[in-house]
């Protein structure tokens, strides 16, 4: 078969594979995304297939069906569905062909999980305060009354969610034999992550609860796990507030919580790590303190429909073995085996991949993990615990990716100027003209602390279809290489991460002899939108310059996004009243007027994260002093736009950055 170069049009016939579950009797349930052209949105699914990868078949019948889950005894496979507005909780047995609903979808479910005696299920869903609800009940009004909105909170908006409704998250259970539904928590706070002690007994959640009514929630990072009896009312609080708590669950024994957590000494540049502490509550200790690893996935890219799992794992039947978390390094995402003793291994090996999810088989010899790789999108594998072998489950886009020619990117490593280790990588059309050149386009990820991999993205393939070849590297400030260099660019923004990025093209045009200087472009998002702002702004050499969920000014951006507080005081160092001139200095919008590349500004009319006055005021900036510049706004999308939102939307984007750069970097390749 003869294969094509990759379109943005090619999106809509993608299977994103996600949040995979294993049964007692060995069956993986998994969720399946596909694109539904003719309605512009995304369908999911659930799926099943044996451990030995037969029997791919589906599971569910719904459109919006997702968050698969076995009863504890393996006769039951129970799921969130989406449904007139809300999200509810059906179940499937073994012996039924029709799935039956559980928990009506007005409950608007937000996670759940099975009790492991199979009794219960707990789940979290948003209430208001008991004193506003007992208002709202009574309330007889004849048409609603147009009011304004108050808020008094610090932080009132929230990057997806919004403005904030007034709601907080709270745990209830579901009791299977009555069915009868208990809250189990109440307040002026939020729950998340609930988790369930071996012996069902206990349910324990994390929660940012604020006792000192001097102190502001909303400037307080930490976060702990607390704890309740099923059965009783009053809760207690397991951890001691010293750390800004992700993820947690029992250990096997039921002793002890085991935490994923950072101190967050440098702020969002720490490191998360591995700690314990005891069930009863008390300080947490860390594991394995000498490993400087980030702990999760810290991976950016277009190509993954769901979070990261739920984590650590511990296995029951074989506890000396310790858990299993992922583990952000040098470029990839792995699973890693965590002991006590601080013993570390991945086990899932070193190729070029990005696993965002993972579970372990019952008897703990495998796990099954949902994992990019270099040419081909998410999949299902199964990996052997002792030999780290890898086997294949799922094949559900192989049909289509044979149709398309992958251009896999080769690994680009150098040394700064400043002694720091730098890693990307560079990815070419297969097929070219030898003797012309090509033109270079920088990619630059968002964040700061994240991580670019070279696993399959359809952004960059897109690109490199047009005939480009694409760099992307990791500056310092990005997750991967250890805490010292993640904490690089704090406090020097445009300093030595903007050496790195300008040093790697120098380094790429050094080392390629088929690489073009005199075409070069610039491209990124969110972070790598206000770095592409800076780059255009202090050097001349880019010839087209594209900047998506930009910053542009960081006197505006601290009142105005979700993060503004935290990111530009912890990121940038200072805040408008006491260091405004510091921060109008690094500002691009304050050195917009010497902007000469062609710039391209693409932004969702829905981003809290970094608010679209970003856009509007580079454009005007550009237009008044009479700038080549485009402005795009999207509507109805927010800061994921390019992740996940509606498709046409995210298709456009692509094609209008093709064009952007076809047109001024003059590619014969891209204008056929």
């Amino acid at each position: 078969m003869n294969q094509r170069p990759i379109m943005p049009k090619d999106l809509r016939h993608y299977r994103w594979i996600s949040q995979p579950v294993i049964s007692l009797n060995g069956q993986v349930a998994y969720v399946e995304q596909t694109i539904d052209q003719d309605k512009n949105e995304y369908n999911t699914q659930i799926r099943g297939i044996s451990l030995d990868g037969d029997e791919d078949i589906a599971l569910s019948d719904g459109t919006k069906d997702s968050s698969p889950a076995w009863s504890p005894d393996g006769t039951q496979l129970t799921f969130i569905r989406s449904v007139d507005g809300g999200k509810g909780l059906w179940t499937l047995h073994s012996d039924q062909k029709e799935p039956i609903m559980l928990i009506s979808p007005a409950r608007k479910i937000l996670s759940y999980i099975w009790s492991p005696n199979g009794q219960y299920i707990a789940f979290t869903s948003k209430v208001r305060p008991e004193d506003q609800q007992k208002k709202a009940d009574v309330q007889q009004e004849p048409a609603p009354v147009l009011r304004g909105k108050v808020f008094e909170r610090t932080t009132p908006k929230a990057e997806g969610a919004g403005w904030w409704d007034g709601q907080y998250s709270h745990l209830f259970v579901y009791e299977i034999k009555s069915g009868e539904i208990t809250q189990v928590t109440s307040g002026l706070w939020n729950i998340s992550a609930p988790a369930w002690s071996p012996d069902s007994q206990q349910l324990s959640f994390i929660s940012k609860q604020v006792e000192d009514e001097e102190l502001d929630a909303d400037l307080l990072y930490f976060t702990d796990v607390y704890s309740i009896r099923l059965g009783e009312s009053d809760l207690f609080k397991v951890t001691d507030s010293s750390l800004a708590i992700s993820q947690f669950s029992y250990s096997s024994d039921g002793q002890q919580l085991i935490l994923i957590a950072s101190d967050r000494e440098y702020g969002s540049g720490s490191h998360n790590s591995l700690y314990a502490v005891p069930v009863h509550r008390g300080i947490p200790r860390p594991i394995a303190p000498q490993l400087d690893m980030q702990i999760g996935n810290a991976a950016l890219g277009d190509m993954k429909s769901a979070g990261a799992s739920a984590s650590p794992i511990s296995d029951a039947h074989h506890p000396e073995r310790g858990v299993y978390v992922l583990g952000t390094h040098n470029g990839n995402v792995d699973v890693y085996r965590i002991q006590e003793d601080g013993a570390c291994q991945s086990v899932t090996g070193a190729d070029e991949k990005d696993v965002y999810q993972y579970t372990l088989t019952p008897d703990g010899s495998s796990l099954v993990i949902a994992a990019l790789t270099a040419e081909h999108p998410g999949e299902l594998y199964r990996v052997n615990i002792d030999s780290g072998e890898m086997f294949r489950l799922t094949r559900r886009n192989d049909e289509f990716m044979a149709e398309l020619a992958v251009n896999a990117p080769v690994r680009v490593e150098f040394t700064s100027s400043d002694g720091w280790p730098l890693q990307g990588w560079l990815a070419t059309p297969a097929i070219r003209d030898t003797d012309g050149k090509l033109p270079l386009v920088l990619q630059i990820h968002g964040g700061p602390h994240a991580m670019y991999t070279g696993t399959y993205s359809h952004e960059m393939q897109t690109l490199v279809a047009q005939g480009y070849a694409v760099l992307w590297i990791n500056p310092r400030g990005s997750m991967g290489y250890g805490q010292e260099f993640a904490r690089a660019c704090r406090g020097d923004f445009a300093g030595g991460d903007y050496r790195d990025l300008m040093e790697a093209v120098d380094y790429a045009l050094a080392t390629y002899d088929f690489l073009d200087a005199s075409r070069l472009g610039v491209a990124g998002g969110s972070y790598g939108g206000v770095m592409t702002n800076w780059i255009v702004a202090h050097t001349h050499r880019f010839k087209a310059a594209v900047t998506q969920r930009c910053i542009s000014n960081w006197l505006s951006m601290y009142g105005t996004s979700d993060i503004g507080i935290s990111y530009v005081e912890g990121v940038i160092g200072g805040n408008p009243a006491e260091n405004a001139e510091f921060l109008w200095s690094r500002s691009p919008l304050a050195h917009a007027h010497h902007i000469e590349t062609p710039l391209l500004i693409m932004h969702g009319e829905q981003d809290y994260r970094t608010p679209i006055a970003q856009a509007e005021e580079l454009y005007t900036t550009l237009k008044r002093y009479g700038k080549k510049t485009k402005l795009i706004r999207y509507p109805g999308s927010n800061h994921t736009l390019l992740k996940s939102g509606k498709p046409s939307l995210r298709i456009d984007s692509f094609e209008q950055v093709n064009a952007w750069f076809n047109q001024y970097l003059g590619n014969e390749e891209g204008e056929q």
